[in-house]
């Protein structure tokens, strides 16, 4: 057993990451002006791109990732090991869930009550222990290339089913400053940047590209509009240019956007009930989770939902659970969080629709280091699916007894890149051509997980 271990001072607390990097936009945020400019520079780069049909044999509509930003130890959390040595097992007790002979940590009693809506992998696998290529690796189902920057899982989505004029972006990330590095693991990589995600900003309760400046009034945008329209008209020939067409096109999606009550109302909170978000939990990550299920609800087909501060290279112990203050520790919000979610959207019978994936980039050490904490560990992971014709109650893989590394089925980024994709109708072997006018495969390696349905 090597850690590769990344030796640094951390704040208690803090979503500081062992590689220094902290709040920086592992999503990038733009705000609108007067008619939406970086939103309606999304919906021009949009429009230069071909439209791409939604297969009928989509078995989820919609995808809800929670990505847990630093790496989320496995033993600590979906992977308990009570009889490995006291070095190496949980300071957390394990607990049984609603499916007899699945245990989680004590932690996650909400989500242990549901797990008969879950397929829990305890065998994900890879070799890039770094938080930039892990993400990477994990968030577009190829390994890192210097030479060719592959899409996001979500701008693939956004990419394949765009559909023309959009009321929501397709592809949404909540929140905006949210730790992840300088590696856009989850951006557009070499796809048009119209399938970057529209970006929710820091506070997912509050999201201002939707609301005009207190001196602009859609009196002035419709001013505007209409002289645009008149003098396009003055200026046209016969042979009209794309780019003029492309323009009339993301300019009439981002007015409709900001003009649309439906648009602006999916990201209204306050239109939830006092129960509702205390359901979720007060926290960023309660709060973007049940931002996400409105978006899908309005139309958003990818959402992904960041949670910063899962590098626990120090004191597993006090900084997992509610050690301090209730809601204080990581996991008891994620369980808080995530069970409301998968809750919500079964009442709402939208489960069905609606696939929710649960990961990070990497598990963390089997042996717990000299500082109560846990090091990056690749060999083994976790990730957690749920909805979108995925079949609940079930584990699907197993680590040895310390946790070091799959015994029984490994799954890999690029398997689970598949099932996801296939999962939400899109073709992983489909083609899309590079900058460079080359058509390559949406994914070069990797099979269907076909026990999840």
């Amino acid at each position: 057993m090597s850690p590769n271990l990344h030796p640094t001072t951390r704040i208690p607390g803090s979503t500081l990451r062992c590689d220094g990097v902290a709040r920086r936009q592992f999503l990038q945020l733009g705000g609108l002006s007067a008619l939406g400019l970086s939103l309606a520079g999304l919906l021009r780069l949009q429009a230069q791109a071909p439209a791409q049909p939604q297969p009928a044999s989509s078995r989820a509509r919609s995808c809800i990732l929670i990505w847990l930003d630093g790496g989320p130890s496995h033993i600590d959390t979906f992977d308990p090991k009570p009889d490995a040595p006291v070095e190496v097992r949980s300071p957390f007790a394990s607990i049984p869930s609603s499916v007899p002979g699945i245990h989680l940590c004590e932690h996650l009693p909400r989500t242990a009550r549901l797990m008969q809506h879950i397929a829990l992998i305890r065998s994900l696998t890879h070799e890039l222990g770094n938080h930039d290529t892990g993400s990477r690796f994990l968030l577009t189902g190829h390994r890192p290339n210097p030479a060719l920057d592959h899409p996001s899982l979500g701008s693939i989505v956004a990419w394949h089913s765009r559909k023309a004029p959009p009321l929501l972006p397709p592809y949404i990330a909540i929140p905006g400053d949210a730790v992840g590095g300088q590696s856009n693991a989850a951006r557009s990589g070499f796809l048009p940047g119209a399938f970057n995600p529209f970006n929710a900003g820091a506070n997912p309760g509050q999201v201002p590209d939707l609301n005009l400046p207190e001196n602009v009034s859609f009196d002035r945008s419709d001013r505007r509009r209409d002289m645009l329209d008149r003098l396009d008209r003055f200026a046209s020939l016969p042979d009209s240019s794309p780019a003029i067409r492309n323009r009339d096109a993301f300019y009439e999606q981002a007015y409709r956007l900001l003009a649309s009550p439906e648009a602006r109302n999916a990201f209204a909170l306050s239109d939830e009930s006092p129960a509702a978000r205390q359901a979720y939990g007060p926290g960023r990550l309660g709060t973007g989770c049940l931002l996400a299920r409105r978006l899908v609800e309005a139309g958003s087909r990818f959402v992904t939902v960041v949670d910063p501060g899962w590098d626990t290279h120090q004191q597993i112990a006090r900084e997992l659970p509610d050690s301090r203050f209730p809601g204080s520790g990581k996991i008891p919000a994620l369980d808080r969080a995530f069970s409301a979610l998968i809750t919500d959207l079964h009442q709402r019978g939208l489960l069905d629709s609606t696939l929710v994936v649960l990961m990070g980039e990497f598990g963390r050490t089997p042996k717990l280091n000299a500082s109560g904490g846990r090091d990056h560990w690749p060999r083994a992971g976790f990730v957690t699916l749920a909805g979108g014709g995925v079949q609940g109650g079930r584990v699907i893989g197993a680590t040895n007894t310390f946790g070091e590394s799959p015994i029984e089925r490994p799954v890999s980024p690029q398997d689970l890149a598949c099932s996801i994709l296939t999962l939400l109708g899109v073709q992983p072997t489909a083609e899309i051509v590079t900058p460079s006018g080359r058509p390559m495969r949406i994914l070069s390696e990797g099979s269907f997980i076909r026990e999840l349905t």
